[in-house]
C-alpha cells in the first residue's frame, strides 16, 4: 500500500486556507479532484475506493458518461421550470418510468430534492387525505425506534433516534414508535418466524393503546438504513404489518429512500416479500448523486380526494426540475442498459457471503445483514452476551477511520438510538465487480484485526 494511502488527512490540509463551511464537525478532509466508477481521486493522488456509495447514494456509480451526456443535453435547452408555469418532458417521461417499475397502481408521482422531503411529504400526502375523506381525528404516525426518516423537523418527527431527535424536539410533535424488529438480539425459545409475528403484533398493541381513530400511518424501512444498520425482519413480519394497517384504515409508508432504486437487487426493498405499500418514498440513488432528486408515490386513490379539494398543500421549488429529472431518467435507462439490478443481486451474495467469512474470523461481529449491496454487519464485545463496546472507545469510527487510512469509505452510525451499538456497513456502487469486492473485503479484514488488537477483541486462527 502507498504510504500516502495511510493517512488518514491529506498533507496539503495544515497549507490550505481555514473553511467557511460546518457540517457534522470540524475535521478536514482531503479535496477531491475526480471519481470515475466505484474509485475517487483526491487532488493529492490517493485513490479511494467508494465502499458505501456515498451515504448510499452513487447507486450506478461516478461519472457516467450516458448520464452526463443527457445532463448536457438538457442543460443546452433549459435549466429551469417552475412547475406553475410549465410542464417539462423529463419529469413527465420520468414519472411514467417509474410508475412503471412501482407495485401495480403506484402510479401518481410527486418529485423532490431529497429524502427528507419525499418523507416528509408522505406523512403530509397521507394527513391531507385523512381529512379530504372526513377523517380528520387520524394524525398519528407511528414509527419504529431505532429509526431515520430525515432530518426536518416533520421528517425528524417521524425519526426513532435520540441523539438527532431530543435537542429539537419542544419544536415539534414526536410521534409514536415500536420497537425495530431486532430480532436476532432476542434471547429466547421463539423461532425467528415467531418473533416476526412477535414484532408486527406491536404495532397493533400500540395503535390500540394510542387509539385506533387517532394513527394516520406507520411508515418503516424495508431493509433499514443507517439507523438500524440493513436490518431486516423476519419474512412473517411484512404480511402481518400489512393486515395490520388494513384491519384498522391505517396507511403503510415505505420509506425506500436508501433501500430503493435497486439497491438491495429488487426495485424497491419491499419487493423481496411482495409487501405493497400504500405510500413510497424514494431519493439517493433515484438520482444516483448526479443531481438532488426524489420522489412520493401514491396511487390515485389517495390523490385524487386530495385534488378533488383543492390539491396536494405542499411543494418545494425544485420539485421536477428538468435537468434533475433528465439525470433520473438516464440513471433508469444504465440501470435497465448494464442490468445493474441482476448484478445487485448477484454482487451482494458474494459480498455477503465474505462478510460472514469475516464474522467467523473475528466473532465480535455478532450479526451480518442486509439484501443485495445494502448489506451491515453489527459489532459487539462478547457475542455470548451480546454485550455491547464501551462507547466512550468509538469502535465504529475507529474502524470507518482505519479503512478510510487504507483507501476504503465505509459507513457506520451508532444503532441503538444513535447512542450506542456498534455496526458498519457496506454498499457500494451497483456496478461493483467480483474482484473489485475481494479488494473491499481484503481492507475491511486488516483493518478489523487492528480494531481487534487495539480494543481486545476476540479474533479466531
Amino acid at each position: 500500500m502507498p504510504k500516502s494511502q495511510s493517512q488518514t488527512s491529506a498533507p496539503d490540509i495544515a497549507a490550505r486556507s481555514p473553511s467557511h463551511l460546518f457540517y457534522l464537525s470540524s475535521l478536514r478532509r482531503p479535496l477531491i479532484d475526480r471519481a470515475e466508477g466505484i474509485y475517487i481521486w483526491t487532488q493529492d493522488g490517493r485513490r479511494f475506493i467508494d465502499g458505501s456509495s456515498g451515504p448510499m447514494v452513487a447507486n450506478i456509480g461516478h461519472s457516467n458518461r450516458n448520464v452526463l451526456d443527457a445532463m448536457k443535453r438538457q442543460m443546452d435547452r433549459a435549466t429551469f421550470a417552475y412547475r406553475l408555469h410549465f410542464e417539462n418532458e423529463p419529469a413527465e417521461e420520468l414519472a411514467r418510468q417509474l410508475a412503471a417499475k412501482l407495485p401495480e397502481g403506484m402510479d401518481r408521482i410527486f418529485f423532490v430534492s431529497g429524502g427528507s422531503e419525499a418523507t416528509e411529504s408522505c406523512i403530509k400526502l397521507a394527513r391531507q387525505w385523512a381529512v379530504a375523506t372526513g377523517q380528520p381525528k387520524r394524525w398519528k404516525v407511528i414509527t419504529r425506534f431505532p429509526s431515520y426518516h430525515g432530518g426536518t423537523l416533520g421528517s425528524l418527527a417521524i425519526t426513532g433516534d435520540d441523539a438527532l431527535a431530543e435537542t429539537f424536539a419542544p419544536m415539534m410533535q414526536v410521534m409514536p414508535t415500536v420497537p425495530a424488529p431486532t430480532a436476532w438480539r432476542d434471547r429466547d425459545n421463539l423461532t425467528m418466524e415467531q418473533r416476526g409475528i412477535r414484532y408486527a403484533d406491536m404495532l397493533e398493541e400500540k395503535i390500540l393503546s394510542e387509539g385506533p381513530e387517532s394513527v394516520l400511518a406507520f411508515i418503516m424501512e424495508p431493509v433499514g438504513g443507517a439507523a438500524t444498520a440493513a436490518l431486516v425482519a423476519p419474512d412473517s413480519y411484512y404480511p402481518r404489518i400489512r393486515e395490520i394497517c388494513d384491519r384498522y384504515g391505517i396507511l403503510l409508508i415505505h420509506d425506500e429512500v436508501m433501500s430503493g432504486a435497486g439497491r438491495t437487487g429488487k426495485f424497491l426493498g419491499g419487493d423481496h416479500w411482495n409487501s405493497k405499500p400504500d405510500i413510497v418514498a424514494l431519493s439517493k440513488g433515484l438520482g444516483s448523486g448526479y443531481a438532488p432528486l426524489g420522489a412520493l408515490a401514491a396511487p390515485m386513490r389517495l390523490v385524487e380526494p386530495l385534488l378533488a379539494s383543492g390539491g396536494f398543500q405542499h411543494g418545494h421549488t425544485y420539485a421536477g426540475n428538468p435537468l434533475a429529472c433528465a439525470a433520473g431518467l438516464a440513471v433508469l435507462g444504465e440501470m435497465d442498459r448494464l442490468d445493474l439490478i441482476a448484478n445487485a443481486a448477484e454482487m451482494g451474495n458474494l459480498l455477503l457471503g465474505e462478510l460472514n467469512g469475516l464474522a467467523k474470523r473475528f466473532p465480535f461481529i455478532a450479526d451480518v445483514r442486509g439484501k443485495g449491496l445494502l448489506l451491515g454487519a453489527e459489532m459487539v464485545a462478547d457475542p455470548d452476551t451480546i454485550r455491547p463496546i464501551p462507547p466512550a472507545k468509538r469502535a465504529t469510527q475507529r474502524l470507518l477511520d482505519l479503512a478510510y487510512e487504507r483507501g476504503l469509505i465505509i459507513y457506520g452510525r451508532r444503532v441503538k438510538g444513535g447512542v450506542d451499538g456498534d455496526n458498519f456497513m457496506v454498499a457500494p456502487p451497483m456496478i461493483v465487480s467480483a474482484e473489485q469486492i475481494g479488494e473491499i473485503v481484503a481492507i475491511i479484514g486488516d483493518s478489523l484485526q487492528v480494531l481487534a488488537t487495539e480494543f481486545d477483541l476476540p479474533v479466531e486462527g
